[in-house]
């Protein structure tokens, strides 16, 4: 891996995203908003609000990152932009990792974003401080970056690298204990969550919002930033250097 070709790739990819207002809006407006709707749906339910609110701000980052970096490294790949740097000294460790540069950036923003406007304006009280909210919504949103690229590298459009949502994120958001208690689940159900990283990330911030930062919630940080370092592992390897 080469430090300077890895930091190129994230300042290219970072030009990129700023030119592509849509994306942005995706990245750091649209979870905002979405906030901001399930405020005003349970107004009356300020507990159940807050509940959900915890969840999103691990929800939304994985799946809009992963949506986000899937959908640009398959429009590199149908331009044939990545058949051109394949051409120079560019690794593939030096361009999934300036990916990862880069989207992580976006994650840290996004990430205060969510927690800022959560603890200020929505008024959600937790034990957990901001930087700890921030950071396992940046782990996840790391996770769904690396997922993104590792999915990418078996689609053949932008429109399959969409396809992949329902199948490597919807399943996650159902078993995460959002919609009930994992260890309610049927037992087939749970050990299947059991292998999810947003298992770990719904747990390691609703853990936080009752204990603040504990050893359990260290521990499923932990287990969520091994899963998206095994993803971009997994993307280095398997991205491949001809487009079909």
């Amino acid at each position: 891996m080469n430090p300077r070709l890895l930091l190129a790739t994230s300042g290219r990819v970072l030009r990129q995203l700023k030119a592509d207002p849509r994306s942005m809006a995706i990245l750091l407006v649209v979870p905002t908003m979405l906030l901001l709707l399930f405020f005003y749906i349970y107004e009356n339910n300020r507990e159940l609000f807050s509940f959900i609110a915890i969840g999103m701000t691990v929800i939304l980052p994985l799946s809009l990152m992963f949506i986000i970096s899937s959908v640009t490294m398959q429009r590199e790949r149908a331009n044939g932009t990545l058949e051109r740097l394949w051409t120079t000294r560019l690794h593939r460790a030096d361009l999934i990792g300036g990916y990862a540069g880069a989207f992580a950036l976006l994650a840290v923003i996004q990430s205060l974003l969510l927690v800022t406007v959560m603890g200020l304006f929505l008024d959600v009280h937790t034990q957990a401080s901001w930087w700890t909210l921030t950071m396992i919504a940046v782990v996840t949103g790391v996770t769904g970056l690396s997922l993104g690229l590792f999915g990418s590298a078996f689609a053949r459009s932008e429109f399959q690298a969409v396809q992949l949502m329902p199948v490597l994120i919807i399943p996650q958001i159902l078993l995460s204990g959002l919609l009930m208690p994992r260890n309610e689940l049927p037992q087939l159900l749970e050990w299947i969550s059991n292998l999810l990283p947003l298992s770990y990330a719904f747990d390691a911030a609703t853990e936080a919002s009752r204990s603040g930062f504990t050893g359990e919630v260290a521990k499923d940080i932990a287990i969520c930033l091994a899963f998206a370092v095994g993803f971009l592992v997994l993307a280095s390897t398997t991205m491949p250097r001809r487009t079909s």
